[in-house]
């Protein structure tokens, strides 16, 4: 699995919403808190992370068709405001896989280990941040795979999370192993 190879473009809110809507209302994607999003209500959100300097959303895309979701905010001003002490070069990331009827063994660490490389490609992402909700195993598992360390739970509005980090030397050491 190893050999995926993946590239990424911005997500565009008026053509990509209804795939992003599939996606994210999936029961899969329970832990995204949108299972009753109408098509309109993602078309919006996505327009507002458009419009946000502080947030990207982006596709990830195998062999030029979309496979997956990455959200990139500034944990500064996005999310984690008052959660945690920030430092420099500190990006919040999310990701979503989409549910399939054809499961691919290794797909979602190969998504999750091209989206780390991707972030940190950038010189001033020295840490990543996750806040994913505390009852989601599998991502926890994923995380720990490419080296994330699990400080502590927060509480944010919407959920109990794990705040949990990765540094550029985490991640190198991690996929290397």
């Amino acid at each position: 699995m190893t050999d995926l190879t993946f590239s990424f473009r911005p997500v565009d809110p008026a053509t990509d919403a209804e795939l992003l809507h599939s996606w994210i209302t999936h029961p899969k994607a329970a832990f995204w808190m949108m299972q009753d999003a109408k098509l309109k209500d993602i078309e919006r959100a996505y327009m507002e992370i458009a419009a946000d300097e502080h947030q990207q959303a982006l596709l990830g895309l195998r062999d030029g068709a979309p496979a997956f979701l990455v959200e990139r905010y500034d944990p500064v001003h996005r999310e984690l405001v008052g959660l945690y002490e920030p430092r420099p070069g500190d990006v919040g990331m999310h990701f979503l896989t989409p549910a399939t009827d054809t499961p691919e063994h290794g797909f979602t660490k190969a998504v999750i280990t091209a989206v780390m490389a991707h972030l940190f490609e950038d010189p001033a992402v020295e840490r990543v941040v996750v806040e994913p909700d505390v009852r989601n195993k599998a991502v926890h598992a994923l995380n720990a795979a490419v080296g994330f360390v699990a400080e502590r739970e927060i509480q944010k509005p919407e959920k109990e999370a794990l705040l949990s980090f990765c540094t550029r030397e985490q991640f190198t050491k991690a996929v290397s192993a």
